[in-house]
This record gives structure tokens, C-alpha cells and sequence, in this order.
């Protein structure tokens, strides 16, 4: 990593824009997203994501802001023994966002100036003495200063040279605590076995029970991959499948899949859920005297509600606005149980919460399926067995309370 490129990322984390730090800067958005980027990888953590078009920073850039701390004070000196003043505002900023010193290089400084000598520097870092010897003249031209005296003994720190050396020492020391945080959490999620599924509707739900069992059976067996859980929409589930994030994903929709290794894990059909005090026997009555919630179109759910609403429905209300779009499946659950909406469901996830909503049938059927994905992974395919099998169990089970289906 470049000091400047820290330097960048440590102000977007603080500010929480990409743009604002751009002009700021005076840089161009690629060249700073590039910085944050690169943090990211060099930490393997995801400290922000967009919403909505908004740069999000994540709860863990909070501790790596405060890692980062040292690291910028560091270099308000750095600008102070290079003649750039941190007093002098929008040039100290702009300067210190181009730094281009690397932090190895830094730390071979540190090396040399330990040593007393540039050849034993080189033997112990197992690099040519010329190579060595450049990059210290690159880093003394930059600086502006010359940061050895080069005598018969060795290399003798200068005056600038030791301000350098209690500089260099605090940044790398700072670097090393971040990177060392680093290492033991990518030790960990490389043993580890990340799932992603799509929002349960509640704890009492075919989706978590089958989390909830894969995690028991996982751990009784002592695997050696801890599992990690996460709950997402259709559409973040098979980006993170991409990207690598995720190595098993439960979804309502098999869109998109062509391209991972995936299983049904089981079909079921759509339904209406209602009010419990309602009493409308169709659809059509329930959708014109509810208001209407239902998952958005990033999900599997939400797109084949909203393609059964366009193509399906002869009544055109459900093509209006005043349908409350929510991607968190237990405040629709609420506001159906509670507060007189209505919404729609696969059956298999609307059949434990019969005591707490009305089931209606559609008037034509509409299958749904839920399909497990995963990677190449051996641990992966292990754990998709135990969730096809958890799914298979669970849904078989009669559900207690269930005398409110229609």
C-alpha cells in the first residue's frame, strides 16, 4: 500500500463518500475507490458497499478508522519534514493523497537504518544491494533530504533521517497491528464455511429451522469449517456466490444460477396471506380493501409476486402506488398479522405462521421453488446435502395451528 492511498481511504471512511473526497482532493472517483479497494484486500474486510447509490461504510470501518489513526498523524509529521504543513489545508491535503512512498519501503528504511549497513539490510531482506540502494535514493529525493551519511562503518542516520526513522516506525507499527488483525480473521474465514439464504419469515420458519439444523448436525460431526450464517435478498445472495463472499446460498428463485453448481431443495406454490380477523374469501376482495406488502423485485419472491400482479391479476390496483415494497420478511408478516395488510408467500413459508394470518388460495395456481447453490468447494456440497435433507424433514412435518388455511 502507498502512504497516499491510505491516506485517501482513511478520509472517505470518515466522511462516507467516495465523491465528497474526490473533489476534495482534487482526484478523480476511479482513484479513490481504487485506494478503498485496495484497503479491503490488503485487510481481506469489506468496510463499505452501496445503497441505493450512497457509499455505506460497515461496522467494521469503525475499528479500522481507529487503526488508522497513528498512521495519519504519522504522516502530518511526514508533510512537516518535507515542508508540506498540515495547517496549510486543501496543498497538504492534496500532497499527502499523492504520496507515493510504499510502506515496504518504508520498512526496508527501518531495515537499513537497524542494520547500520545497506548490504547486510540486503541479506537479511534477500535483495540485490543495487536494488536496495535505489530505492533508498528515491525514497532521500522525495523526502528532499538526505537520510544517511554513508561512511567506512556503514550508514549513519542524518538528522532528517532519524525523524524519518520515529515516522517510518510509527506507520509500519500501526500497518503490522491492521495487518496482523488481517491475517488471523482471513485465517478464520478460510476455515470457516460461509451461508447465505434469503430472509427467513421467523424463528419458526422452514428456512431457519433448516439453518438451525445444518448448524447442529455441522458441529456435531466437528467439522473442521466453522459455519457463518447470513441472510439476504435473491439478488445480493448470487452476487455474493460471485464474488466469492458466500460458498452456499438458499434462494426463492432459480434466475440466475446457470452458472454455480445448484439442487431444488423443494417446490411449493404461491398464497395469499391476510388479516386473521379478515374475511374476504378471494383475492381480488382482499387486494381491493388491504393495503398491500410484498418483498421487492430483488428478490425471487417479490419478482414473481410482482409478475403475477402485471399479468395475472384482473384487478389493476395491484399495478398502483400505493403497494409498500419491504425486503424484511417478518415486518411483512407483521404488518399482515397486526396492522390489516395483505401480502403474498410461497405456502411452505406461510404455513408455520397460520395461527398468525389467514392462507388464501390463488385462483390459478403458481408454482414457486426454492433451490440450494453452491461452489467447488467439498465442505459446500456437504453442507447443501444436510440442508436438502433438513428442508425434506421439516416441511414433511405437519404444522400445528394450522386450521386458519383456506
Amino acid at each position: 500500500m502507498h502512504l497516499g492511498a491510505l491516506f485517501i481511504a482513511n478520509h472517505v471512511l470518515i466522511s462516507g463518500s467516495v465523491r465528497e473526497t474526490a473533489r476534495r482532493f482534487q482526484l478523480s472517483p476511479s482513484t479513490v475507490s481504487t485506494a478503498i479497494h485496495n484497503l479491503e484486500s490488503e485487510l481481506a474486510l469489506k468496510l463499505t458497499e452501496r445503497a441505493s447509490g450512497e457509499l455505506v461504510t460497515l461496522l467494521a470501518s469503525d475499528r479500522v478508522l481507529e487503526g488508522l489513526g497513528p498512521i495519519a498523524a504519522a504522516t502530518s509529521e511526514f508533510g512537516q519534514l518535507t515542508g508540506h504543513d498540515n495547517a496549510d489545508g486543501g496543498a497538504y491535503e492534496a500532497w499527502a493523497s499523492r504520496i507515493p512512498v510504499k510502506i515496504v519501503t518504508m520498512e526496508r528504511f527501518l531495515e537499513v537504518a537497524d542494520q547500520g549497513s545497506i548490504n547486510r539490510a540486503a541479506r537479511r531482506l534477500r535483495l540485490g544491494q543495487p536494488q536496495l540502494s535505489l530505492q533508498l535514493a528515491n525514497l532521500e529525493k522525495f523526502l528532499g533530504h538526505r537520510l544517511f551519511e554513508r561512511q567506512a562503518q556503514g550508514s549513519v542516520l542524518t538528522e532528517e533521517g532519524r525523524r524519518a526513522y520515529q515516522i517510518f516506525t510509527a506507520i509500519s507499527q500501526a500497518w503490522n497491528d491492521l495487518k496482523s488483525s488481517a491475517d488471523e480473521r482471513y485465517r478464520r474465514t478460510a476455515r470457516s464455511l460461509r451461508i447465505g439464504s434469503i430472509i427467513p419469515t421467523g424463528s419458526e420458519s422452514w428456512v431457519a429451522r433448516c439453518l438451525g439444523a445444518l448448524v447442529s448436525e455441522w458441529n456435531a460431526r466437528r467439522n473442521n469449517n466453522a459455519i457463518s450464517l447470513v441472510s439476504m435478498t435473491a439478488d445480493d445472495l448470487r452476487e455474493a456466490l460471485k464474488s466469492g463472499r458466500i460458498d452456499v446460498a438458499i434462494l426463492d428463485s432459480v434466475f440466475g444460477l446457470e452458472s454455480f453448481r445448484h439442487r431444488e431443495l423443494l417446490e411449493t406454490d404461491m398464497v395469499v396471506i391476510a388479516p386473521p380477523q379478515s374475511t374476504e374469501t378471494t383475492v381480488a376482495d382482499l387486494v381491493a380493501r388491504h393495503a398491500i406488502c410484498m418483498p421487492s423485485p430483488r428478490t425471487g419472491l417479490g419478482h414473481a409476486a410482482m409478475a403475477f400482479s402485471y399479468e395475472g391479476a384482473s384487478n389493476r390496483r395491484l399495478r398502483n402506488r400505493d403497494i409498500t415494497a419491504a425486503d424484511s420478511l417478518p415486518v411483512i408478516v407483521d404488518l399482515v398479522a397486526n396492522h390489516g395488510y395483505v401480502s403474498f408467500l410461497g405456502r411452505v413459508s406461510a404455513m408455520p405462521i397460520a395461527d398468525k394470518v389467514r392462507i388464501v388460495d390463488l385462483d390459478e395456481h403458481l408454482p414457486m421453488s426454492y433451490h440450494v447453490a453452491f461452489n467447488h468447494r467439498r465442505a459446500a456440497a456437504d453442507a447443501c446435502a444436510v440442508i436438502i435433507e433438513a428442508a425434506a424433514r421439516i416441511t414433511s412435518q405437519p404444522v400445528a395451528q394450522a386450521g386458519a388455511l383456506i
